[in-house]
């Protein structure tokens, strides 16, 4: 991505709404596999308006074979996010906004742009006259749909990890597992019946998981906790139980015997490079955040990620809210 991760943070509102309406043409074309090849060629309209009002019926009745046929081959190397809830949130978004407001805006004598909203946002996907007839020319749209996307999600990354490090504080302070020690969780999900996780299930009046509000409002997104959220707005994320020779204070495991008493780390990655998202990210018990482009082998390489040892090459994310001077009040000493 061409804007780093600390200027999407400044823009975070601005990139969730156009997120959220981009999100409803990706799903659309995310679903090109089952479309018949007939589906493919373009269908052209008299009027720019004709061509808005099937675009939106397409979306209300979720029907794939005319959105394809709408959005025409132009669109067939867009997938979907790899986020069916994201997806889902997006059209619904989408909807929202166009019947709220809508208007065609003439960009030049062949072009026309969609407006939708209280905020008048622009649909990256131009309305194109081709001869005497208008279709929607989704080839100019690809790299900023993908991009609105992928920042969105980058967004999102980064505020799960500052809550990781938050949780991970918490857990240790309260003594979640009841053993008297000043001990980090393992997982992020709890075994069943145990509290040896960021988030177990937890009944009226009784203790709440460090996780417990991130879960929650996750699921009012329509995430479901029994798949661990899994992918979370495009990534997946993984606990580290050590650190390497480049990170601050050399390597070292952060394992006791049978228990995480030294520090803690977690690399998310993104569930489809490109597509749900671009950089990796790494962050420990410092608080401090980094990213780095691993490329189109990025799952892989941070699936087989062990420790957390950010080089030179990891570039730091300047955050609002970053942690370093919590960490060291409660890091355990090695």
């Amino acid at each position: 991505m061409n804007m780093s991760a600390s200027q999407m943070k400044g823009e975070k509102h601005w990139l969730a709404f156009i997120f959220g309406i981009s999100a409803a043409v990706i799903f659309f074309l995310g679903m090109e596999s089952q479309a018949s090849a007939a589906s493919l060629h373009q269908q052209s309209f008299a009027s720019a308006e004709d061509a808005v009002h099937s675009f939106v019926a397409a979306i209300r009745s979720e029907d794939t074979n005319k959105m394809l046929a709408i959005l025409g081959p132009g669109g067939k190397d867009l997938i979907s996010s790899g986020d069916e809830v994201a997806d889902k949130n997006g059209r619904e978004k989408f909807l929202k906004a166009y019947d709220t407001k809508n208007t065609l805006v003439q960009k030049s004598a062949g072009t026309q742009i969609l407006h939708v909203g209280d905020d008048s946002w622009a649909l990256p996907i131009p309305i194109a006259k081709k001869g005497a007839n208008w279709i929607f020319d989704t080839g100019k749209a690809k790299k900023e749909i993908l991009k609105l996307r992928i920042g969105r999600n980058e967004l999102h990354v980064i505020e799960m990890l500052d809550a990781y490090v938050d949780a991970q504080q918490e857990y240790a302070g309260k003594d979640c597992r009841g053993n008297g020690m000043v001990e980090f969780a393992q997982r992020l999900f709890s075994s069943p019946g145990k509290r040896d996780g960021l988030y177990w299930e937890s009944q009226d009046g009784a203790q709440q998981s460090p996780l417990g509000p991130l879960v929650a409002q996750a699921e009012k997104e329509g995430y479901a906790k029994e798949q661990n959220l899994s992918p979370f707005h495009g990534y997946y994320f993984k606990i580290l139980k050590g650190q390497g020779k480049q990170a601050t204070g050399g390597a070292y495991s952060y394992m006791v015997k049978d228990k995480m008493l030294l520090g803690f780390a977690l690399v998310a990655y993104p569930a489809e490079y490109g597509n749900s998202g671009v950089m990796t990210f790494l962050v420990n018990q410092d608080g401090i955040i980094y990213e780095k482009d691993l490329g189109k082998n990025s799952r892989r390489t941070a699936e087989k990620m062990k420790v957390y040892n950010p080089d030179k090459s990891w570039k730091r994310v300047k955050t609002d809210d970053e942690h370093s001077t919590k960490s060291k009040e409660l890091k355990p000493t090695k």
